[in-house]
């Protein structure tokens, strides 16, 4: 079976999708300079999979190590990359470090495999997107100018992608545009592990329900959405993995219609903040504290997705519910409650 490089390995999509490339028979080989992820990920990968995956820890915006790690795997046939700094609040206040890491680590990386054939899935954001002029937003939509450097590097990122793609038919590229991963794996042996305080809906929703955090503020219940709250296309984490599998199939397969594809990654469908509230309890029985708060800058008020396109192309699509993805984050959060990571 192939030899699959996935970067950012140990990571929260990641770890996941590691995990379903073993089950799929893959042979994976992990890069992760550890900046935002454990060394312990790689034992609960083991433990779930039962494989213990290679692993190599340094920085891929070290141009000479990249090289040197392809010249010696050229057996590897696809990339995933996953390895990106992701907050899009630190992205506004420290953009230099965002553009030297997504883009230095994305540019090392194609330029190692210069000549060899590879299959490239490239881990990319519904935010290109903005705020979208026709909802469900599809693959054909305007990229709208971004609203945070984090958002510019996925953009931009991108444009490398179709124009390398372009240049050379060695590259297959698939870039995914998630929407808004949530949950855990169903042993709750790996999920979000937040560095601080959670920028995201889900581990924050989690960290107060456990103590670690005070009242969920919800920015804002005055758009014009069911309940004033801010619609999101929630996924689940595994769900999510299995698209990359999905992904590589395509390109194993030869079913590539062009060297540079998107797909939209998402269930469809919209819930608003107030409805992943209620789901959490609903589902665990347990009550959040949470208050309104005012609007917060930058937020978009509603966006899902069109998948259509990944289920007709890439013979995938969404499985898991909201209350999968509440039961199995709430699952998660008590595992790490009785589990040091560092």
């Amino acid at each position: 079976m192939s030899k699959i490089l996935v970067t950012g390995g140990t990571g929260y999509i990641g770890s996941h999708t590691v995990v379903e490339l073993q089950n799929a028979g893959y042979e994976v080989v992990i890069v992760d300079n550890l900046d935002n992820s454990s060394i312990q990920i790689l034992d609960q990968i083991t433990q779930i999979s039962g494989k213990k995956p290679e692993f190599h820890q340094f920085d891929l915006c070290d141009e000479t190590q990249v090289i040197d790690f392809i010249s010696k795997n050229q057996d590897i046939t696809g990339v995933i990359h996953f390895a990106a700094h992701k907050a899009v609040g630190e992205s506004v206040a420290k953009p230099l470090k965002y553009y030297r890491n997504n883009f230095f680590s994305l540019i090392n990386l194609l330029s190692a495999f210069a000549g060899k054939e590879v299959n490239f899935v490239f881990s990319s954001s519904c935010t290109v997107y903005g705020q979208p002029d026709v909802l469900p937003v599809t693959e054909a939509a305007p990229v709208k100018k971004a609203e945070s450097p984090y958002g510019n590097t996925k953009q931009i990122a991108e444009e490398i992608l179709v124009e390398t793609a372009s240049v050379s038919e060695n590259y297959h590229v698939i870039s995914l545009r998630y929407f808004n991963p949530v949950g855990a794996h169903k042993s709750a042996l790996i999920g979000e592990l937040p560095i601080g305080v959670p920028q995201n809906l889900v581990p924050f929703i989690t960290q107060s329900a456990i103590g670690k955090r005070g009242a969920i503020t919800v920015f804002g219940n005055d758009y014009d959405t069911p309940d004033g709250s801010c619609v999101r296309d929630y996924i689940h984490v595994v769900d999510l993995a299995k698209a990359h599998i999905a992904a590589l199939k395509r390109q194993e397969e030869g079913r590539m219609e062009k060297n540079f594809e998107i797909f939209n990654v998402g269930t469809g469908k919209g819930s608003t903040v107030l409805e992943v509230i209620k789901a959490f309890e609903e589902s665990t029985g347990v009550k959040l504290d949470y208050k309104i708060g005012p609007r917060r800058a930058g937020d978009v008020e509603k966006v899902w997705g069109d998948v259509s396109k990944a289920e007709k192309e890439l013979n995938w699509k969404a499985e898991l519910g909201l209350e999968d993805m509440m039961k199995s984050a709430w699952a998660w959060e008590n595992y790490i409650k009785d589990n040091s990571f560092s």
